[in-house]
């Protein structure tokens, strides 16, 4: 697996040690060596590289990878620069952001400059096989991220947490920090964005927030390449 290198390491380098973390290790090394895993491995952690602890002003938590080829590269809901082809849940981020800051709808899905923001785009599970769908579900991933989740309940500092749909919505127990603003809506896919993504504004809740809160806002637009 890729290393974390930055503030991160600190306050997960306890869960290297613990027997869940061991299993996973093996299983994932045995899956990518066997089998095609998503993302890359060198990927794994580009949520954390991107976003260190100290950045992290909002978190939008996914559930696991994208499944197919050219698609997932460490950031929920994000595919690479190369990729034009925009996911269906994403085109709804994409349609529900415009209505609500006004942002023009890019030629691309690429994330990154989110991350950059302050924007942790984390997945509950960090890998996926090719075409299968939560297939590394229930292999450990989850209590990995659970640390991951809890070191920014723990911030001192205002935090923004987008919950979007069931699995999301469940770690919001975990979030008991008065000073974080936690908001939370139906899936952005297609079979439940207009449930109640559509029309969340959960992109302007976010900033005034953070405004209100002392801190610079996201800037949500994601240029066109």
């Amino acid at each position: 697996m890729a290393e974390i290198n930055n503030d991160w390491l600190a306050v997960l380098k306890k869960e290297f040690g613990k027997e869940y973390y061991r299993n996973l290790y093996e299983f994932v090394k045995d899956e990518y060596s066997k089998r095609t895993i998503y993302p890359p491995a060198d990927q794994l952690f580009t949520a954390l590289h991107l976003t260190p602890l100290s950045s992290v002003k909002v978190v939008i938590l996914g559930q696991d990878p994208y499944h197919n080829e050219n698609q997932a590269h460490g950031l929920s809901f994000s595919v690479p620069e190369s990729q034009r082809e925009i996911p269906p849940s994403l085109q709804n981020i994409f349609k529900e952001l415009s209505e609500d800051v006004g942002t023009y709808i890019p030629n691309n899905g690429y994330l990154k400059k989110w991350a950059d923001e302050g924007v942790l785009l984390l997945n509950t599970v960090l890998t996926v096989r090719a075409h299968q769908a939560n297939s590394h579900s229930g292999r450990g991933w989850e209590h990995f991220t659970d640390a991951i989740i809890e070191a920014v309940n723990r911030l001192d500092r205002p935090v923004v947490y987008m919950l979007w749909g069931r699995n999301a919505i469940n770690k919001k127990e975990m979030l008991d920090n008065p000073k974080h603003l936690v908001l939370t809506a139906p899936h952005p896919s297609p079979l439940s964005a207009y449930r109640g993504f559509f029309g969340c504004r959960h992109f302007s809740k976010a900033n005034e927030f953070l405004i209100k809160n002392g801190e610079q806002p996201i800037d949500w637009q994601i240029e066109n390449i």
